[in-house]
């Protein structure tokens, strides 16, 4: 049978749309009732000024980042969104027009000329935003984090973690937590024809120590990575970049990378002493992991490790409109499963789910440990690709699945699993996802009961106005309101 689309285009561009206004107020339009025993503040972070005076950038994700917080006390919600007021993004509001170029797809106007040997990109602090240690963080992988005030989300500054991160080196964006210890690990990048990857952990007074330095082969295109009480794993996907075009002004950055053809994806394995083994697999692109956890049989270890894998590079041309991008040639992403046998050096990957997916989450006490459970933004129809409409609950033991879809006219990004207090059972708790309902023009956040997401939302909370789609986010009982 022919799948007729999901979506309407027209519907899904605006959700790119700027936020100029920064907010705080007690959201008074919702549907449902919020358990009381939902407490805490979600923070989400993404591009939310997309433009400077109607002069858009290249791709959203050169978007200026824009921190939301919605606190839920006593069954009432709170929503606040502010800037992270970098001098860049300062300086560019003064302006009023672009002054930097971006890495997915900004130059400056005026052709090559602005560009060439233009090769300062400017923090925008915009991909996730987390709360370790007492401190509000907005991280964007290629440079040091911004600290915020969680009450207020004002910008206080560059977060250096007490001299320990020192200019020109970078702090990941996708950090992950030791569920037993509460300690944070994260890790940075020096890409080039031999990269060095910087690993840290950061513990529960927010103390940072490199715990390894290690070089390897090849240009590093690293954007997540997982971690077991044993190791840290990351993809190293087989991409080569030709910084030319971009040092010469004519492209931006990630214009210039291409896949390698049959070239195996490399599996990198720290321990937690910082020493490295190398395992290959099948030539495949990741951006996401979901979890990994360790099984151990008579004194052999496998490592299982489940990730949002890609057939080919999701290439970017330079000068094309991400907004008329064609989801019929758009590459789907899938949940697929590595086994892999440390001693032997083989490695397994199978496919788990084929329906196009992507940000999977899953319970934070589950992080490195043998799971069951995991949720993802996926598209409402079986095949084929489109924009993220549904909510995909898969049972990783089963092969079972939930689906919740908000189409035709609802758009979602990455859930946030928000466990029940008291819960026992893995998905004992609530999903939050917030979906642009392009009906209204307006975001709507929306609760669900994570064992069955099939179910009518536990609560709807409509918000006053649009966030523009964004990228990751967190939750902490922490609450600043009352």
């Amino acid at each position: 049978m022919v799948q007729t689309s999901s979506f309407s285009k027209s519907d899904w561009q605006k959700g790119y749309k700027s936020l100029k206004t920064e907010y705080s107020y007690w959201v008074d339009d919702i549907e449902g009732e919020l358990p009381k025993a939902l407490q805490g503040t979600l923070f989400r972070n993404g591009p939310g000024l997309l433009d400077v005076n109607g002069d858009r950038y290249g791709h959203p994700f050169d978007g200026d980042g824009m921190v939301s917080s919605i606190t839920f006390t006593d069954g009432k919600v709170h929503f606040a969104n502010s800037f992270v007021k970098t001098p860049e993004f300062l300086a560019e509001q003064e302006a009023g027009k672009i002054l930097y170029r971006g890495v997915f797809g900004t130059q400056r106007s005026g052709g090559f000329l602005q560009n060439i040997f233009n090769l300062k990109l400017k923090n925008l602090a915009n991909t996730n935003v987390i709360y370790h240690g007492q401190k509000l963080l907005a991280l964007w992988e290629a440079s040091r984090p911004y600290r915020l005030n969680p009450e207020t989300l004002e910008t206080i500054g560059i977060e250096n973690f007490d001299g320990n991160l020192n200019p020109g080196e970078v702090f990941t964006a996708h950090p992950k937590f030791d569920p037993i210890t509460g300690d944070m690990y994260g890790f940075g990048v020096d890409a080039g024809p031999k990269s060095t990857i910087n690993l840290y952990k950061v513990d529960l007074q927010g103390t940072l120590t490199k715990f390894a330095n290690q070089k390897v082969d090849g240009f590093c295109f690293l954007h997540d990575f997982v971690i077991t009480p044993n190791y840290a794993i990351f993809a190293q996907n087989p991409v080569k970049f030709n910084p030319l075009p971009f040092i010469l002004g004519f492209k931006p950055a990630a214009t210039c990378i291409d896949l390698q053809p049959q070239t195996p994806t490399k599996l990198l394995i720290f321990d937690r002493t910082g020493k490295l083994i190398t395992l290959e697999t099948d030539p495949c692109f990741i951006f996401h992991h979901a979890n990994a956890y360790e099984t151990h049989t008579d004194g052999n270890t496998q490592i299982i490790l489940d990730s949002i894998c890609y057939s080919d590079y999701p290439k970017l041309e330079a000068g094309i409109d991400f907004l008329d991008v064609n989801f019929d040639q758009v590459i789907p992403g899938q949940f697929c499963r590595f086994e892999i046998d440390v001693a032997s050096g083989k490695v397994n990957k199978s496919i788990l789910q084929e329906r196009s997916c992507e940000f999977p989450v899953i319970h934070s006490a589950y992080v490195g440990q043998n799971y069951r459970y995991c949720y993802m933004g996926a598209i409402a129809k079986d095949s084929g690709n489109a924009p993220l409409q549904a909510i995909l609950k898969l049972d990783v033991q089963t092969g079972e699945k939930q689906i919740h879809s908000f189409a035709p006219r609802g758009f979602v990004g990455e859930p946030t699993f928000i466990p029940h207090p008291e819960g026992t059972q893995e998905d004992q708790g609530w999903l939050v996802v917030l979906v642009f309902d392009a009906e209204c023009d307006r975001t709507d956040i929306v609760v669900l009961d994570a064992e069955n997401i099939t179910n009518s939302p536990v609560a709807t909370i409509h918000l006053k106005h649009h966030i523009p789609f964004g990228l990751h986010g967190s939750f902490t009982h922490e609450t600043w309101r009352s």
